[in-house]
């Protein structure tokens, strides 16, 4: 009976001071808390004009007869869209389409995948190709837009720290939803 109390006794204090081991957590990320989402400025600019969400700041660059070239600024999620508008006076239309191709396919040696997705608007004229870089890439949103004639503009999203897919990815969906917005009201003057 003693060697039984004595067996029960070891036991039960293995047993509750096992309870007591601290073991680590995995590593975790910041809440990040989105605004909501609203649409009310519209950025006019010489040639084109879209709507533009209330979260974000829209910074020109650099401004000439030519050339625009502007940012759109996300300072509270970290992230901007870096944009710039070239009339199809000084390049065609080809040589500005591949050009944009072959930065975006830059991305193949980090990317996951890269999707493209067509937009289409015959009444405005606007067309836009959309790219969506899976994976730890540097800019996992780009896109086109063109009337196809006479203007080309390009932009892309980067965040302002490293790129980490799982720690982005409710503000990467957040900023698609404004950049999907800026497509669909988009219009050439």
């Amino acid at each position: 009976m003693k060697c039984f109390r004595f067996v029960f006794c070891v036991f039960a204090l293995s047993f509750f001071s096992a309870c007591q081991e601290y073991s680590p957590k995995p590593e975790g990320y910041f809440r990040i808390d989105l605004p909501t989402q609203s649409y009310g400025a519209e950025m006019q600019f010489k040639n084109f004009q879209f709507d533009l969400s209330n979260q974000a700041e829209t910074k020109i660059k650099e401004e000439n007869k030519s050339e625009i070239l502007f940012n759109i600024a996300y300072d509270r999620l970290n992230a901007d869209i870096f944009c710039s508008y070239i009339p199809l006076k000084s390049k065609n239309l080809a040589q500005l389409s591949e050009e944009c191709r072959k930065f975006v396919y830059l991305h193949v040696l980090k990317a996951d995948a890269i999707e493209e997705s067509f937009y289409e608007n015959s009444d405005k004229k606007v067309y836009a190709l959309v790219y969506k870089i899976k994976g730890n890439v540097a800019s996992p949103t780009q896109f086109v837009l063109t009337d196809s004639v006479n203007s080309f503009l390009r932009g892309a999203l980067y965040f302002n720290n490293a790129p980490n897919q799982d720690s982005i990815a409710p503000v990467l969906e957040y900023l698609d939803e404004d950049i999907q917005i800026l497509i669909e009201s988009f219009q050439w003057k």
